[in-house]
């Protein structure tokens, strides 16, 4: 596991480079799949412009002033900000026992990085304006096309996906919500995928309208952009080993020295003995001689705790079928043996991937949409598909990933497995209405 970037470059090229700490493998790839999303929805857009699907919308602009107070001040504030942590993330880091993660949610920081970066972007920022600054300020009407608001659809995506993933983790760990709201509010922790994708969608939706964008073809295109930034988000929950896991595999155990070993006769429940306070009450023994909190995936008793036996084929490798994720961010599990400082924690009995198979499915379906898009002339469709396979996908996903319950008419699903199918339903329902519309020749 990398839960960092120091990690990475210290495994593979022996770098220790204390500062990269505070970038996060999860956070490096989820800016990776917002740039992935921005590319395959530009390319899309332009497609559909192209076929005259998507039309341009004539605004006026002023050209020529020079650069206004707010231009150079929020340049000068995004600068101070990004200056006064990033260098201060390099004199914090000379000492190693710095907790970097605190650091970012901290007042600490750099003066001096911040007012060099802050006056470096006003400057940059004036100097811009004053090269297109004209003796008289001019009015122009410029077209600007669905693609050119990609940055805008891409903030709005940021900005709303982070607040509606945080919301609904809250929602659905409600228990741990109210023990410390504040806490669990602004933890850098703590994601529900589909809390993000309704609430951007939701921001995007209302943006595009504004702009006099259709709609419909905007979420044909906005299928398969999904799907591949999914795909792409998924490869950093697995690499930094983020708690986003499934149950146990009860066919491995975690060796003492930590490797995952196949399980001979009462093996598995042995190690559920060994290690009882982790399972039932999620602490293990502290180097003080107390307990220490590590998870939060507690059963009633040994004999509930969630698991499966499934063996790996000869074919497959161990580990996509059952990982202990050594060294995960979260910090997860038991000691490690010989291992010192943070992320020296490996899980007692080894899980089922599920960051890894949705990414492999995510990529796959990925391909699959990408191969129909051309092909499905029925807009909306596409999209339609989209829902219907990401809420398939999540659904059997589901049925090995240990979540929070709801209980109501005998059946007690996931927060999960009730907006997958859902998802799934609206997706037929899709497919009916827009084949029906675009028989009856309904332009959209």
């Amino acid at each position: 596991m990398y839960p960092n970037l120091y990690y990475v470059l210290n495994d593979w090229f022996g770098w220790q480079v204390n500062a990269l700490k505070v970038f996060y493998t999860f956070g490096v790839f989820v800016a990776l799949a917002f740039i992935v999303a921005a590319w395959v929805l530009t390319h899309e857009l332009k497609r559909k412009e192209k076929q005259g699907l998507l039309g341009y919308r004539e605004e006026t602009i002023i050209t020529g002033e020079p650069a206004s107070f707010w231009q150079l001040f929020s340049n000068g504030l995004i600068g101070f900000v990004f200056g006064y942590k990033l260098l201060g993330a390099f004199l914090v880091s000379r000492d190693s026992e710095v907790d970097l993660r605190a650091y970012i949610f901290s007042m600490e920081g750099s003066m001096v990085g911040g007012l060099l970066i802050g006056a470096l972007l006003v400057y940059l920022k004036y100097r811009e304006k004053n090269k297109q600054k004209l003796p008289k300020p001019e009015k122009r009407t410029i077209r600007i096309w669905p693609h050119d608001r990609v940055g805008d659809m891409v903030v709005l995506a940021l900005v709303f996906g982070l607040i509606g993933a945080k919301l609904f983790d809250n929602l659905e760990n409600w228990d741990r919500f109210i023990q410390a709201p504040l806490k669990n509010l602004f933890s850098p922790s703590g994601l529900t995928f589909y809390g993000g994708l309704i609430c951007a969608a939701i921001a995007i939706i209302w943006y595009c309208r504004r702009k006099g964008i259709r709609i419909v073809h905007l979420l044909d295109a906005f299928g398969p952009t999904l799907m591949i930034a999914y795909a792409v988000g998924r490869i950093g929950c697995q690499v930094a080993g983020d708690g986003d896991w499934g149950i146990y595999n009860s066919a491995y155990i975690t060796d003492s020295s930590g490797k995952v070993v196949l399980a001979q006769g009462d093996d598995f429940r042995n190690k559920l003995k060994e290690h009882e306070t982790y399972f039932l009450k999620g602490t293990v023994a502290s180097a003080t001689g107390g307990e220490t909190m590590v998870t939060d995936r507690i059963s009633a008793s040994l004999d509930e705790v969630p698991h499966r036996s499934f063996k790996a084929p000869r074919f497959l490798p161990v580990w996509m079928v059952a990982y202990n994720y050594p060294h995960n961010v979260n910090e997860d599990g038991v000691l490690l043996p010989g291992c010192d400082g943070d992320y020296c924690r490996a899980l007692p009995l080894p899980v089922f991937p599920t960051p890894f198979y949705e990414l492999t499915a995510c990529f796959f379906l990925f391909l699959v949409l990408w191969a129909l898009r051309k092909k499905i002339k029925v807009p909306g469709v596409l999209f339609s598909l989209y829902l219907i396979f990401t809420g398939v996908e999540r659904f059997l996903v589901e049925t090995i990933r240990v979540n929070t319950k709801y209980s109501f008419w005998g059946l007690q699903p996931t927060q999960a497995e009730l907006i997958s199918f859902l998802l799934v339903i609206i997706g037929i329902i899709g497919i009916v209405f827009f084949t029906s519309m675009h028989k009856k020749k309904i332009v959209w």
